[in-house]
């Protein structure tokens, strides 16, 4: 039997705008997390859970972009997020001189 308790509750918050990788816009554990899934609540940005993702995130400076080896694993999340908002992504333009503004994405926790 271990003697560690319940690990603290972490959330973290990503902007995805189509252009490079996702970013780390917010972190926070306990009251921190929490107040970041109100937020996103309040916004109706969509919540994904999974803890071990949150807990790898966590450890990216705010405003920087995910790392690579997180791509697939924030993909899905983005992916979630779009299913529940009833939309799609817009593809990435094919000639320069346009950029999609994007969306947000959602917090992972």
């Amino acid at each position: 039997m271990s003697g560690r308790g319940k690990p603290p509750e972490i959330a973290v918050a990503l902007r995805y705008d189509g252009l490079g990788a996702p970013r780390v816009t917010a972190t926070g554990r306990a009251e921190l997390a929490q107040a970041i899934r109100r937020v996103a609540d309040e916004h109706e940005i969509p919540l994904y859970e999974n803890a071990e993702l949150a807990l790898a995130l966590s450890h990216v400076e705010l405003g920087e972009e995910i790392p690579e080896m997180l791509y697939r694993a924030v993909a899905e999340v983005i992916a979630f997020a779009y299913w529940l908002s009833g939309r799609m992504p817009t593809p990435e333009p094919q000639s320069t001189g346009s950029a999609d503004t994007g969306e947000d994405s959602g917090a992972a926790r």
